[in-house]
């Protein structure tokens, strides 16, 4: 399972999935500062009620994004964050990539639907849009839309515009 930014909704949507999904695998932005302490946090408070505790670890890979980077820019750096979360995911290997944000979403996404397409194994890829995002798709939302094996939004206007899109109200 990898993990994206947003760590507090995704963090919650973690703490509901089962011992199945173990080891967990987090790749973060090698600039994001917070997300490493929320996740050992959250695994420690998970470790003290389960006995699948500490069997996580976490990944640091360059973004593909940042805000307000230009578009001719975004490409090129994209390129390298797909050069970084290709060897991980196919070393990795996971069941399932849940992700909600940019960052790395897109290279670590691309590189797992890649491992299917090569027929080496089928990951589900799981995206959660932001409660932000209340009457358009985020950049990340347009690219994996149409990927996705799973698209969830948190509004209902974005369900109405995006059939394939899953609303469960609001998950955080």
């Amino acid at each position: 399972v990898h993990v994206q930014p947003g760590m507090k909704l995704i963090l919650r949507l973690m703490d509901s999935l089962s011992s199945v999904y173990t080891p967990r695998h987090y790749v973060i932005a090698d600039t994001d500062r917070m997300s490493e302490d929320k996740i050992v946090s959250f695994e420690s408070s998970r470790g003290r009620r389960s006995d699948f505790a500490f069997q996580f670890s976490i990944h640091r890979v360059p973004r593909s994004r940042e805000v307000h980077q230009s578009w001719s820019s975004s490409a090129v750096s994209t390129l390298n964050a797909l050069r970084f979360c290709l060897p991980l995911v196919f070393r990795l290997r996971p069941d399932m990539v849940l992700c909600n944000g940019p960052g790395t979403c897109v290279p670590l996404c691309g590189a797992a639907l890649l491992l299917g397409i090569l027929g080496v194994k089928k990951v589900h890829i799981v995206y959660v849009e932001s409660i932000c995002r209340v009457q358009t798709l985020s950049l990340t939302g347009r690219i994996l839309y149409r990927l996705a094996d799973y698209f969830f939004v948190q509004w209902s206007y974005l369900r109405d515009k995006y059939p394939n899109a899953i609303f469960l109200g609001r998950l955080v």
